[in-house]
C-alpha cells in the first residue's frame, strides 16, 4: 500500500503521525527522482569531470623541466630512470615522429596534454608498473588517455629508434667486447646468453595450457645476449612459456644468424688450437655446441673448479642485465595486466631499448670509460653468402654442423681451463 494514503487511528500518537507523515514525502522524492532518472538514461549517471590538463602540464614543468625545478636532477633521475638530457632528446625526437604527442587545440579551443604530460604517463607506468588511473591527480589525465599514451610511446620507441640500440655487434664492438673479455680470462668471448620469464597475469583461458610451464603460471619468454657493461645485443621474446631454453633457441634471431651465416667471423687461438667462431658463455640447459661454453657441473680438481668459478661469474653479466632491467621497468619484472600479446611484446622490446640507451648514456659512471661509441652495422665483418642456391643450401648445412659439434665444445672448453688456470698461475 502506498504510505501516503495510509489511515490513521484515533489511537495514534503525534510522534508516529509525525515520522509516517516525514517517511511518506521521502518515499514520494525517491519515487520522483528515480522516475528522472529512468527518462534521462545515462546521462545524469555519469558525471564529466573538468580536469585541467592545462593545470597538470603547469605542475609537471615546474617541478621538473623549468630552469630552477622543484626536484633536483637526481630526483628526476630516479623518478624518470633517466637524465633529463636523454628525456629531452627522446621528445624531440617523438613529437617529429608520431603527431599523436603534439600539442593540440580540442573542438571546443581548448589546449590538449602536452608532450611531457603523455610522455610521462606512459614512462610512469613503464617504470612503476602502475595502471594508468595513478596519473590521474597529478598529471590531470584519464585512464583510456594514460594507456593510449603508453601504446603510442612504446610504438613510437620501437620504430625510432629499434635499428640503433636492437642490432647486432659491427666491428668496432666486437673489437672492445673482445678486447675486455680476453682480461677478464675468456678471449673470444662475445657475451653470455639465458632466458627471463615474464608473468602474463591476464592471459587468455584458451591459452593458459600453451603459456604455462614450470612455474604453472602463464608466462613469456625473453631470450637475451648481454655484455659487461649490460648492454643487451640480443633480445627475442613472444614464445609461451611452456618452452625450454632449447627450444627458444631453435626458434630465436640468433641461431637462423648462427646457421646463415650473418654472424661475425672470429679467428683465434687458444692453447694452440684455431677456432674460427666466437662463442657465448650459457648455462647447464643449453646445448653442448661449439658456440657455447658451459660451466662444469660438480668439477674435480683445481683446474676445473676455477674454472667453473669464474664461467659462472662471468656469465651473471646477463643475469645482471635483466636485473637491471627489471629494477628500472616495474612493469616487466611485475604479472603483465594487457590482454593483447603484441601490446607486451611492444612493451617488452621498448624498455629493452629504453634500457640500451640509458647504459650507452650513463656508461661511462659505472665502467670509467668515455671512448665507448656503438657506430652502425658493419657488413664487411659478416660473411658473405654465395648467391647461387646450391651454393647457400652447403653452407647452411655445413655451418648449421659447425655450431652444432660436440667435439669443438669439448675441446674448446678443455683449452680455455688451461688458460685460465695458466693466468691463475702467473698472478
Amino acid at each position: 500500500m502506498d504510505p501516503s494514503f495510509t489511515i490513521f487511528d484515533s489511537s495514534s500518537s503525534d510522534d508516529e503521525l509525525d515520522i509516517i507523515l516525514a517517511f511518506s514525502v521521502e518515499e514520494e522524492r525517491l519515487h520522483n527522482e528515480r522516475g528522472s532518472t529512468s527518462r534521462l538514461g545515462s546521462v545524469q549517471r555519469r558525471r564529466f569531470i573538468q580536469r585541467n590538463s592545462l593545470e597538470g602540464h603547469q605542475r609537471l614543468f615546474l617541478d621538473y623541466f623549468a630552469e630552477s625545478p622543484v626536484y633536483p636532477p637526481n630526483k628526476f633521475r630516479r623518478r624518470f630512470r633517466m637524465q633529463r638530457s636523454l628525456f629531452n632528446r627522446i621528445q624531440i625526437a617523438i613529437e617529429a615522429h608520431e603527431p599523436y604527442f603534439v600539442q593540440r587545440r580540442n573542438a571546443a579551443k581548448k589546449l590538449g596534454h602536452s608532450s611531457l604530460q603523455k610522455m610521462t604517463a606512459a614512462l610512469r607506468m613503464l617504470a612503476y608498473g602502475v595502471s594508468g588511473d595513478f596519473m590521474d591527480e597529478y598529471l590531470r589525465i584519464a585512464e583510456n588517455t594514460a594507456t593510449q599514451c603508453l601504446h603510442y610511446f612504446v610504438k613510437s620507441i620501437i620504430s625510432i629508434y629499434s635499428d640503433k640500440y636492437l642490432r647486432s655487434p659491427n666491428s668496432d664492438d666486437i673489437t672492445r667486447l673482445l678486447e675486455v673479455n680476453t682480461r677478464r680470462g675468456f678471449p673470444r668471448m662475445l657475451g653470455s646468453i639465458d632466458c627471463m620469464h615474464w608473468k602474463w597475469k591476464n592471459c587468455p583461458k584458451a591459452w593458459a595450457g600453451m603459456f604455462s610451464g614450470h612455474i604453472h603460471e602463464p608466462t613469456i619468454i625473453l631470450e637475451a645476449v648481454a655484455s659487461y657493461d649490460l648492454w643487451i645485443w640480443h633480445a627475442f621474446f613472444g614464445l609461451p612459456g611452456s618452452h625450454n631454453d632449447i627450444n627458444v633457441l631453435e626458434h630465436s634471431s640468433l641461431f637462423n644468424e648462427l646457421a646463415g651465416g650473418r654472424a661475425p667471423s672470429v679467428n683465434y687461438s687458444i692453447n694452440g688450437n684455431d677456432y674460427t667462431m666466437g662463442y657465448y658463455l650459457a648455462d647447464g640447459i643449453y646445448p653442448s655446441w661449439s658456440k657455447f661454453v658451459k660451466t662444469i657441473h660438480a668439477p674435480q680438481g683445481n683446474k676445473r673448479k676455477h674454472f667453473a668459478k669464474n664461467q659462472e661469474s662471468v656469465r651473471k653479466d646477463v643475469e645482471r642485465a635483466f636485473g637491471v632491467l627489471q629494477a628500472r621497468f616495474a612493469i616487466v619484472r611485475g604479472p603483465a595486466r594487457s590482454f593483447d600479446h603484441e601490446m607486451l611484446k611492444n612493451i617488452m622490446m621498448a624498455c629493452i631499448i629504453l634500457h640500451n640507451m640509458i647504459v650507452e648514456d650513463e656508461r661511462h659512471l659505472y665502467l670509467g670509460a668515455d671512448d665507448f661509441v656503438y657506430d652502425q652495422l658493419d657488413e664487411s665483418l659478416y660473411e658473405r653468402v654465395p648467391h647461387t642456391a646450391n651454393q647457400q643450401l652447403t653452407n647452411f648445412i655445413e655451418r648449421h654442423h659447425r655450431i652444432r659439434d660436440r667435439v669443438t665444445h669439448s675441446q674448446l672448453q678443455s683449452d680455455l681451463i688451461e688458460h685460465l688456470w695458466q693466468i691463475h698461475s702467473q698472478s
